[in-house]
């Protein structure tokens, strides 16, 4: 058994880095590379792609609204037309630079204000997936399971990868904990790998009330901005390991 581990990456520019993304990609196996909304500029999405290049890591693009000063999580008043054209936009920049470095980018994964959009508006989500198709029917969504973003992308023929986020504390209902209420973010290291070790072998995870949620999971999230994100990364990707150890 192998555990795909994903992290958001690549989400500075110019001179200002997030997360050492030299450090973290250590840990991953999949990566989402912020491509110029939220963060990103071309240096940091090329020097993402060769870093995933040079350790064979599945390269994937995230695209978010452009807004560098909210980094993104702050809901804009973007038509339709418009999330479709941004969402086109960054990815065909990543592309670009993909494919002119020898790569491919195949996967995407929506970045917080516009993820949350597209999986609460069924029309949109329809019309964002059909566009995706069209770029390139081979591309994989990354989403949370059970979601609008995930029956919207099969519908349109595209291939997806369910996330457990192992940072993020999960409400009942499946949904995530809001940014802002306390216990949103996990940064706690033995949190952390409780949470994994119990996902890996009940496939389940603890909610913030205390109950027992079921998720079905291909990959285990850790983002790039969490506190200690680089840490935190190497605490999953061994317990993660033990798994892959223990199926030989």
């Amino acid at each position: 058994m192998t555990i795909d581990i994903n992290s958001d990456m690549g989400e500075g520019f110019g001179v200002y880095q997030l997360c050492d993304d030299d450090k973290l990609i250590q840990y991953v196996s999949s990566v989402n590379i912020a491509c110029g909304g939220h963060a990103g500029d071309p240096a940091s999405m090329t020097h993402l792609v060769r870093l995933a290049l040079s350790r064979n890591v599945n390269i994937g693009a995230h695209p978010g609204y452009p807004d560098r000063e909210g980094f993104g999580r702050r809901a804009l008043p973007y038509t339709a037309d418009e999330i479709c054209q941004q969402v086109a936009y960054q990815l065909g920049a990543l592309q670009a630079i993909a494919k002119a470095e020898g790569a491919s980018v195949g996967h995407l994964s929506f970045h917080a204000a516009m993820g949350n959009r597209i999986n609460e508006d069924e029309p949109l989500a329809t019309q964002v997936m059909q566009m995706l198709y069209r770029i390139d029917p081979a591309l994989t969504l990354l989403c949370m399971s059970g979601s609008l973003i995930e029956s919207a992308a099969h519908a349109a023929g595209l291939a997806t990868r369910a996330l457990f986020l192992v940072d993020r504390a999960y409400q009942d209902d499946g949904t995530l904990v809001p940014r802002g209420r306390q216990g949103a973010v996990i940064t706690d290291e033995v949190m952390i790998c409780a949470r994994v070790r119990q996902f890996i072998e009940q496939g389940t995870v603890t909610t913030l009330a205390g109950n027992s949620l079921t998720i079905a999971a291909k990959a285990l999230l850790i983002h790039s901005d969490t506190p200690g994100a680089v840490h935190l990364a190497a605490k999953i990707r061994k317990e993660a390991d033990k798994v892959s150890l223990s199926s030989v």
